[in-house]
């Protein structure tokens, strides 16, 4: 091979060489770029992740055992919030994405009194309490559902209260939450696994 098939060679692999090191750092950058928009599309409007932080829902939540959650964020942006749901909200005050259960619904009034919520002048029926745990906070002559209220919510306010009334950071302290601020509804435990399941 004379002198210049030389040059050609080491010319033609050095282009080679560039072009496969250019071609893997793109394919690199789009499988990058792929699994930030899935994240985002997955976290924002899929399924949320969410860690138990605090005892405000026990013990329908036990943030020493439920450690992590799953949540649907796209039934929170999407689908018709009810009462009763557990939702993942955030709430300016806290600055802070908080856990806790719909109480109260656009236009509702809702108030409570001697340890008992009524909205719009019924008394709410609520099965997801622990009747034996909120009896023990009562026996220790502490309340267990501060009185509050009555306040109306507007057409896209609602009212949440934690499951633990007695320590919950709720609407009681910082109102009512927009339709906006809700980021996602129910919640699966899936971490550890012993306890994995959907929490009513």
């Amino acid at each position: 091979m004379n002198e210049a098939a030389r040059r050609k060679h080491r010319q033609d692999s050095k282009e080679t060489l560039g072009k496969v090191i250019v071609s893997n750092v793109l394919s690199l950058f789009k499988i990058i770029l792929l699994c930030f928009v899935l994240v985002f599309f997955v976290y924002g409007y899929g399924v949320r992740p969410v860690r138990v932080d605090g005892a405000s829902m026990y013990p329908t939540l036990d943030d020493e055992r439920d450690r992590f959650v799953l949540t649907n964020a796209f039934a929170g942006k999407f689908l018709d919030i009810e009462r009763g749901d557990i939702v993942v909200a955030y709430e300016e005050a806290l600055h802070r994405n908080i856990i806790k259960r719909v109480i109260g619904l656009p236009g509702d009034t809702v108030h409570a009194e001697n340890e008992t919520v009524y909205v719009n002048g019924e008394v709410l029926f609520e099965p997801y309490l622990d009747n034996e745990f909120a009896n023990d906070v009562l026996s220790s002559n502490t309340t267990f559902t501060r009185d509050f209220g009555p306040v109306t919510l507007g057409e896209d306010e609602y009212w949440l209260l934690g499951d633990n009334r007695w320590i919950s950071k709720d609407s009681i302290d910082f109102g009512p939450v927009e339709r906006d601020d809700i980021k996602a509804r129910g919640a699966f435990v899936l971490i550890p696994f012993s306890r994995m399941r959907v929490v009513k």
